[in-house]
């Protein structure tokens, strides 16, 4: 009898991998990035641990064994995911892992672009010592996180640390800890108005694909920031640069965009008030630790207790 077999795209330190295998003693461990080292394996790995774009032609096939795949990262848009539900695989995502990092990344954009700290850099760089007109503060402005997940919940207790008032959307509606008042994604145009700060930490579905366009942009103070570190897609880039450019809008800071990477035709390169990551806003020194140690080990101790891993179970109805 063939032993069972879980394949993890990724390299690992020795002590993860050893600490996975004490897990699944009598289980064949296939470790590494480079797809020569877990192509013959895919057809018969029950688990996969992190998706490669090659996998589906092995893994995905009828005759395969795969069970569940738990992904390395937090969105699931790019996987074949009417194929993987149609093989009734379970799901699992790296969603939360992000939270620090990406709320760190959503304050430095705000605190940039509000104390012109990209403006002073540029400065720097031509020697000229200009006070550039600033005086806006974050402290006790409001700030709307349309998607409170674990980076908004994470971002929503940062912003009280600056005395903001805090307006969240969700598509539940349900109430979260640090945010004042909460609405659904349908009532975006009564929270927008009310917001100096409008922070997208959304993930890519039929629903949320081109939420923000001209309409939204409009319905903004033309004061507000708008920053993005969800997917570009949510979007329409087009009426981005116009808002930007007609001053709808004060600024934004952006890491990601509908195209990546950003074209360098792109207008957003050359405003003065736009700041641009590349989509970087996710990367830790921590990563691989808290998906194996926060995600994959407790899901993997489900999975081998004869249930479905409940951490970042993906709805495939909902798309994340």
């Amino acid at each position: 009898m063939s032993k069972r077999k879980i394949v993890i795209t990724q390299n690992l330190k020795p002590e993860h991998i050893a600490q996975i295998k004490h897990m699944v003693p009598e289980w064949d461990v296939i470790v590494g990035k480079e797809p020569a080292l877990w192509k013959e394996h895919a057809k018969d790995a029950e688990i996969i641990v992190g998706w490669k774009g090659g996998l589906a032609d092995y893994c995905l096939e009828e005759v395969s064994s795969l069970k569940w795949l738990q992904t390395w990262s937090a969105g699931v848009d790019s996987l074949p995911l009417e194929r993987l539900q149609i093989k009734n695989t379970i799901l699992t995502s790296a969603n939360g892992v992000h939270a620090y990092p990406i709320s760190e990344t959503i304050f430095a954009l705000m605190l940039g672009l509000t104390r012109k700290i990209h403006t002073y850099v540029k400065n720097q760089q031509t020697k000229t010592w200009d006070h550039s007109s600033i005086k806006l503060e974050i402290h006790e402005k409001t700030i709307g996180i349309i998607g409170v997940g674990e980076i908004g919940k994470e971002t929503a207790k940062i912003a009280k640390a600056f005395g903001m008032t805090v307006l969240g959307a969700r598509h539940s509606g349900k109430p979260a800890d640090f945010v004042d008042e909460m609405y659904t994604s349908d009532q975006l145009d009564q929270l927008l108005p009310k917001c100096d700060y409008v922070v997208a930490i959304l993930p890519l579905t039929p629903e949320t694909h081109h939420l923000f366009g001209e309409k939204q942009f409009n319905q903004m103070k033309s004061s507000a920031y708008f920053i993005n570190i969800g997917r570009g897609e949510v979007v329409v880039e087009e009426d981005l640069v116009q808002a930007l450019q007609e001053g709808t809008i004060a600024g934004a800071g952006l890491d990601v965009f509908e195209t990546e990477p950003l074209m360098p035709e792109s207008p957003l390169w050359e405003m003065d008030n736009v700041i641009i990551t590349p989509h970087t806003s996710g990367s830790t020194e921590h990563y691989n630790e808290r998906v194996i140690e926060n995600i994959l080990i407790p899901n993997l101790k489900t999975y081998l207790d004869g249930k479905i891993p409940n951490i970042n179970l993906v709805n495939y109805h909902k798309g994340y």
